[in-house]
């Protein structure tokens, strides 16, 4: 560091937000600082306080906040400041991105003209070259055309292509401090891999800190330099990357860091979840507000909250506030030693059965384009899905992966509506959809359910839980006096407590409300349940609650699973087999260790490359595959291989003959590796590329 002040210096924080039950302490006594040129983390579950924190040092609360405490910003108080001197420094000395780039974008304007306007606002230079900074801009950001992408609306940008254009104008101005919040959630993982080196390429153009906010703990051990764990409004424990990583002191985080599944892990490993959920930032009571949820709790955690304090034996700025912390270091105590962990459950193949459950041949789904409002014309196909076959086996789980946009919604939207195809064949339980009428498809309906990916919009709150459950047992005719006791035990079988079906569905956490939709999807005893990205809006600690539920379940029952999916660590936790999907066609598949360990085509590999590890040593020794641009359009293809425009071997690998058979020839799926494998790829010039 070139200076010993610190560019920001944030203590005893603390935001109060009146409410109809009492005021709510969203942060608590929160303390930090961030040296220039540094990258500072700050993680905790929904609800922790993260985001209100640096909303509180950008001067955007609401004027019912009441905040106290001190935020220094290169050694000059801002908290009590008026909006006229903040917004001199917002935008030019402290940039924000925040999470969701659409909303944080105004709809009305162009791109460029948003981030010209940020360029006038600090700077005195005229309208041109405001705008000739903005194109500017968005090339540094990796906009492909960025002068006539710069002309184009927020809602003709695809996500990635946002959040670039968020980062490009929060460094119009040269800021010395970048704050951004959630920056990469819910982004595919090939364009959160983009968003993170384009943060980094940022930060070195400006030479910015940056202080980052996630949930995600595998972003923030490449990506910070120190990190601060947050819990109901109050750090937990705070440090170096590598203390908190490998020497964690606090049960939260060592929680946490257990909750986490891992693409280097063996598949089944089990995950070790934090029952429970955050307390009520309401009359919060005495003691450590961990306290419910953590296994190593005595008396005094209930009494008394404790401080912040160095641990020895660590690096000099590590901090953990735990009574039993000092233990923890003395025993090297684990997650594994500290919370408790279902059995090990180590694929067994001899499970699976040779009998599909669903065999897909031959599918496509083109959806036409149409021009004109009362004489429709069309001007083209959008090939949505374009002929892939799959095969899910009695116990087997199968992974769907690829970005969004790859054709994984509309698979499995074909496959619910068991309906004829407009191309190949789908056939469920030995039986064609082609050929079945109405009540032949009433009856598989049964055999076949879906968890959707947001349980709060999958089950209606007007609805007690009992009707819930009921609904679908009440729709196929089964006995009142059944449907009771079935509800009783979906609760049980789900971790849920039977005297709860009176409570509705706003009454419960994220976590339970999926566990609740999980029981629906069982309700009539299903032999395959399709999974549609169940665990991606939950918080990473109770996402292991659900993730090991649905491998006891599949267990138990024998259900076999389709698990769709971006989130690879976890589709490589929970899966048999996996199949890589890309622009409507599947260009990789087969048993997860194969693909994982050895993966064949390039867009695999970048797959991998771009999926976070929770560890540093790791992640700063690891190779990325940074794919450029976003996903071509499903409406113009390329010719040839689809991927060939983003493959990093056909650009750099392979000689001019090569490429135009890239060009020319579309490649299918072939074995790869050892005679009769399962293993195939769509490739060309395939080759075993080893995970990293």
């Amino acid at each position: 560091m070139t200076q010993s002040r610190p560019l920001l210096e944030v203590k005893s924080l603390s935001v109060t937000f009146p409410s109809e039950a009492g005021p709510v302490e969203a942060v608590r006594g929160l303390s930090y600082h961030v040296m220039p040129g540094e990258v500072m983390g700050i993680a905790g579950e929904s609800g922790s306080g993260k985001s209100v924190s640096s909303l509180a040092v950008m001067g955007l609360l609401p004027r019912r906040a009441r905040i106290a405490g001190s935020v220094r910003f290169e050694g000059e108080e801002l908290l009590g400041r008026g909006d006229k001197d903040l917004s001199a420094i917002r935008g030019g000395k402290i940039a924000m991105i925040f999470q969701d780039p659409l909303s944080a974008l105004t709809p009305v304007y162009t791109v460029g003209d948003q981030i010209a306007e940020a360029v006038q606002v600090h700077q005195t230079v005229s309208k041109q070259a405001a705008m000739d900074r903005a194109v500017e801009l968005l090339n540094l950001a990796g906009i492909p055309n960025p002068r006539e992408r710069a002309r184009a609306f927020p809602h003709e940008f695809s996500g990635g292509m946002r959040q670039r254009a968020m980062i490009a104008m929060a460094i119009a101005n040269n800021p010395k401090l970048i704050i951004a919040d959630e920056p990469t959630t819910a982004l595919d993982v090939t364009i959160q891999a983009q968003i993170l080196d384009l943060l980094l390429k940022a930060k070195e153009a400006t030479g910015a800190a940056i202080v980052m906010i996630t949930h995600d703990l595998g972003v923030m051990a490449g990506f910070a330099d120190r990190l601060t764990i947050m819990y109901a409004g109050k750090p937990l424990e705070a440090g170096a990357v590598d203390d908190l990583y490998y020497r964690p002191r606090m049960p939260y985080t060592i929680g946490l860091l257990g909750s986490i599944p891992r693409i280097d892990a063996a598949p089944g490993t089990p995950l070790t979840p934090i029952e429970g959920s955050p307390p009520s930032l309401t009359n919060l009571p005495p003691g450590c507000p961990f306290t419910p949820r953590c296994p190593m709790r005595v008396d005094l955690c209930r009494k008394v909250e404790p401080d912040l304090v160095r641990m020895n034996g660590s690096g000099e700025e590590h901090f953990a506030a735990c009574h039993r912390s000092a233990e923890i270091e003395q025993k090297n105590l684990t997650g594994l030693d500290i919370f408790p962990a279902p059995a090990d459950r180590t694929r067994d193949f001899s499970r699976v059965s040779d009998v599909p459950v669903l065999r897909i041949t031959g599918l496509k789904k083109h959806y036409p384009m149409v021009r004109g409002a009362i004489l429709h014309r069309r001007i083209g196909t959008i090939q949505a899905v374009d002929g892939i076959d799959l095969e899910i086996r009695e116990g087997e789980t199968l992974g769907l992966v690829g970005e969004s946009g790859c054709g994984k919604t509309t698979t499995i939207m074909e496959i619910l509506s068991l309906a004829r195809p407009s191309s190949g064949a789908i056939e469920v339980l030995d039986r064609k959809t082609a050929g079945m009428t109405a009540q032949d498809r009433f009856q598989i309906r049964r055999e076949i359910s879906v968890v959707f990916q947001d349980p709060m919009a999958s089950i209606d709150p007007r609805m007690p839980i009992s009707d819930i459950l009921a609904e679908p047992m009440l729709t196929h005719g089964v006995p009142a006096d059944e449907r009771a006791r079935r509800i009783g035990e979906l609760l049980k079988m789900v971790g849920l407590r039977p005297e709860h079906t009176s409570r509705y569905p706003q009454e419960f956490s994220g976590g339970q409300r999926q566990r609740i939709c999980i029981a629906r999807a069982l309700a009539l005893k299903p032999k395959l349940l399709v999974l549609d990205e169940p665990v991606s809006a939950l918080d990473v600690s109770i996402r292991a609650g659900v993730l090991n539920l649905l491998e006891e379940l599949k267990a138990e029952l024998g259900l076999s699973y389709l698990f769709v999916a971006h989130d690879l660590s976890v589709v490589r936790h929970i899966s048999d087999r996996v199949a890589v999907m890309y622009l409507g066609r599947i260009v990789e598949t087969g048993e997860v260790n194969c693909v994982f360990n050895h993966p064949a085509h390039p867009y695999t590999q970048a797959l991998l490359s771009a999926a976070p590890l929770p560890d540093p040593r790791k992640e700063r020794a690891r190779r990325r595959i940074i794919l450029k641009g976003d996903l071509p359009s499903p409406a113009n293809p390329p010719s040839g291989c689809r991927f060939r425009t983003r493959c990093q071997k056909f650009a750099d690998e392979l000689n001019d003959q090569q490429r135009q058979k890239c060009i020319d020839v579309d490649p299918v799926l072939c074995e790869h590796g050892n005679a009769g494998s399962d293993h195939r790829a769509a490739c060309h010039y395939a080759e075993g590329g080893k995970l990293n």
